[in-house]
């Protein structure tokens, strides 16, 4: 009875506890790991993603903390004072003590700036360097999606790489087979089995150097992802749907700005362009107003220290303007000039360096197009070729050297396809990053 009890009490935890443990699973782990479901992942989990929108809310937090200054500021001192010896001043040809032993003070001060270029500069660019922020962030994001869709086609060829090698690997086991039994039968020398074995050998040798090669692809794109290193990463794809995505419109042309690293610089220039208004500036006058009020408490005798306030307070306005720096005002808004023109030049050199990577990366999307058609069609001409000489080499016809060399290149037929297909996917994704078209508000 107790048993039966112990039982039913630990069922009711387990299921009970089971619906926050699948929630735990589901957002630490994916069910299913297709190519959005990865990317999404990524963004949401990549620890450089996590840090750039950690920027954005310290950027925010800067510029909220700046334009606190435009607030009233509001402050109390206070002080307590007991003089060991009461200082001495000389009036009138004598020598006087002036003051007392005991005083203390609380002084109650508001100020209010009207006019600081410090505080100009931080309400006029506040905007643009949230902007900057968010270009950041997004220019992170954009590296993930390109860098996590590569990874995820380079583990994605080194499977079906392994696949297409066990293939083969069944494919010789039973010529193998036929060899052998051929041999046994008289019909044939030892020759041909002893080839098949060969063959075997170097596909099952090939094989294991696939799946180690596959160990290694898949840590990368768990580094890529922020993924967990001993969490499933079960990949879920569609071979059909990505032949499918392998076209792109050639006859598209660069834009610069569509490229982030671009807007980055644009919205450094706007930036640069306040600092040099901030600069000039300088020669503006700071303007503030103020008021204070002041208790003041005097008495030989501590104990009746606070029974007399002598109090005192004041408002006014005070304007402060530099008369003479040592040209330190001129020099920086020289500097600030420069680094407008500096900033200018980064500009062009970017849309060179833009132009550069667009025309490599569509010569080479145009080419690996060109060849992965190619080895679409050999793929078809190998197997055609490797099923008739197969058929005739148990009609007797053809050698088994044939056999092999038909086995061989059909292999390779394969695995130039998926190689291929995988790499004019990924020379796609260079192409889209060079013409800045890789949006994340899709994942």
């Amino acid at each position: 009875m107790k048993r039966v009890f112990y039982l039913t009490a630990v069922l009711s935890a387990v299921l009970y506890n089971a619906p926050s443990y699948a929630q735990q699973v589901s957002d630490s782990l994916l069910p299913q790991a297709t190519l959005q479901a990865c990317i999404q992942y990524a963004l949401t989990h990549q620890p450089v993603v996590k840090q750039a929108k950690l920027d954005e809310d310290i950027t925010e937090y800067t510029i909220k903390g700046k334009l606190a200054d435009w607030y009233p500021q509001i402050g109390v001192d206070y002080s307590l004072n007991h003089y060991l010896k009461i200082p001495t001043s000389y009036f009138n040809g004598n020598y006087v003590q002036l003051g007392v032993e005991n005083n203390s003070a609380a002084l109650f001060q508001w100020n209010q700036n009207l006019f600081t270029r410090d505080l100009l500069l931080a309400g006029r660019t506040a905007r643009d360097v949230r902007k900057q922020a968010k270009q950041n962030t997004e220019s992170y994001r954009i590296d993930v999606v390109a860098n996590v869709t590569k990874a995820y086609y380079g583990m994605l060829l080194t499977e079906r790489q392994i696949d297409v090698l066990d293939e083969d690997v069944v494919r010789l086991e039973r010529s193998l087979k036929d060899a052998y039994n051929q041999y046994q039968g008289g019909i044939v020398d030892k020759t041909d089995y002893k080839r098949a074995t060969i063959s075997l050998n170097n596909t099952r040798a090939q094989r294991k150097t696939a799946a180690e090669q596959l160990k290694a692809s898949e840590a990368q794109l768990r580094q890529l992802m922020g993924y967990p290193v001993n969490g499933p990463l079960p990949l879920v794809y569609d071979t059909v749907q990505m032949v499918q995505n392998i076209q792109l419109d050639t006859t598209v042309t660069v834009t610069y700005n569509n490229r982030v690293e671009m807007q980055l610089l644009e919205t450094q220039k706007t930036l640069l362009d306040a600092q040099l208004k901030y600069n000039k500036w300088s020669f503006i006058p700071t303007v503030s107003a103020f008021a204070n009020y002041n208790f003041n408490y005097l008495n030989p005798e501590f104990s009746k220290l606070y029974n007399n306030n002598v109090p005192s307070s004041q408002v006014g306005l005070k304007v402060s303007l530099p008369i003479f720096q040592g040209s330190k005002r001129i020099y920086n808004i020289r500097q600030a000039e420069l680094q407008i023109k500096r900033n200018d030049l980064d500009i062009e050199n970017l849309r060179n360096q833009i132009n550069t990577e667009y025309t490599q990366a569509m010569a080479t999307y145009k080419g690996n197009l060109n060849q992965f058609y190619v080895m679409k069609e050999n793929v078809d001409l190998a197997q055609e070729v490797y099923t008739l000489i197969e058929m005739q080499y148990r009609e007797g016809v053809k050698t088994y050297l044939e056999v092999i060399t038909a086995q061989t290149d059909l292999r390779s037929a394969q695995l130039n396809y998926y190689n291929a297909m995988y790499t004019v996917l990924s020379s796609k994704v260079d192409l889209q990053r060079s013409l800045g078209t890789i949006s994340t508000n899709n994942y």
